[in-house]
């Protein structure tokens, strides 16, 4: 156990929105936990850069979709920490296969994208419930889930089903844990960010990236895509600058979804 401030977990956060959102915690005031399935040593950098800033570092191997694993982590979070106040839902993965494909789709991969982005994000947050529900009341209204949506969770996109089906139900469970957890001091939120600059786009776009991602920005009101570092200060902002709301989709995609 370290000294008494507040303490973060951020699943999946060994780089991109994930790393983006330690480092932003971190920067506050917070301890953090660094979780990640298996980049170990982009995690060991996170959690480095994460000291630097000033906070206490734990890294926690765990695939978020292995509930063992998940307790485990819950565990070495308590030994070391004693106290969680704050979860972000990072963690996701997608599937290669296009929307245009609709026959190619494997449904080992629609069962492996819906194990971590919906059964992970569930099985962690209901672990995190006890921590979460013993620093409600040290710290009204600054005790928060902040979970990964999508804009393609709230309208349709050029991403694979399984991909958007399951940042469509990440909106259905922020909602309903919302009511169900708010009555324990519990706020939980989701950011919806658009497309973002970075290597998870880069992954997706392969080489059409640049050319893409331009297009994109032309159409886009703030004609720019998002980065990593500004959707982590909109889950700052939800923690620590809104302690009455809960139950809500924070788009970040510069006005697009909005004007298109």
């Amino acid at each position: 156990m370290t000294d008494d401030k507040p303490v973060a977990l951020v699943t999946g956060s060994a780089r991109g929105i994930g790393r983006a959102a330690v480092l932003a915690l971190a920067a506050a005031g917070y301890d953090v936990v660094v979780n990640y399935a298996s980049s170990d040593e982009a995690a060991k950098e996170t959690a480095t850069l994460a000291e630097k800033a000033g906070a206490a570092a734990l890294v926690c191997r765990a695939d978020v979709a292995d509930e063992s694993a998940v307790l485990a982590m819950m565990e070495e979070i308590r030994n070391r920490f004693g106290r969680l106040d704050v979860l972000v839902n990072n963690a996701g993965t997608t599937a290669r296969t296009p929307p245009a494909d609709l026959d190619g789709l494997d449904m080992a991969e629609w069962d492996r994208v819906f194990a971590v982005n919906v059964r992970g994000l569930f099985q962690v947050t209901r672990a995190c419930v006890p921590l979460l529900k013993d620093a409600a009341g040290k710290r009204p209204g600054r005790t928060a889930v902040v979970n990964l949506a999508s804009i393609v969770g709230l309208r349709p996109g050029p991403q694979p089903f399984p991909y958007a089906a399951s940042k469509a139900a990440v909106v259905n469970l922020t909602k309903t844990l919302a009511g169900r957890l708010g009555p324990e001091g519990i706020r939980v939120n989701a950011v919806a960010p658009g497309w973002m600059v970075g290597e998870w786009m880069e992954d997706q776009l392969g080489d059409n990236y640049e050319r893409l991602m331009e297009r994109r920005g032309r159409h886009t009101p703030m004609r720019r895509c998002v980065t990593p570092e500004e959707v982590a200060q909109s889950i700052l902002a939800l923690i620590d600058s809104n302690p009455f709301v809960t139950g809500e989709i924070v788009v970040i995609d510069g006005g697009f979804s909005a004007t298109t």
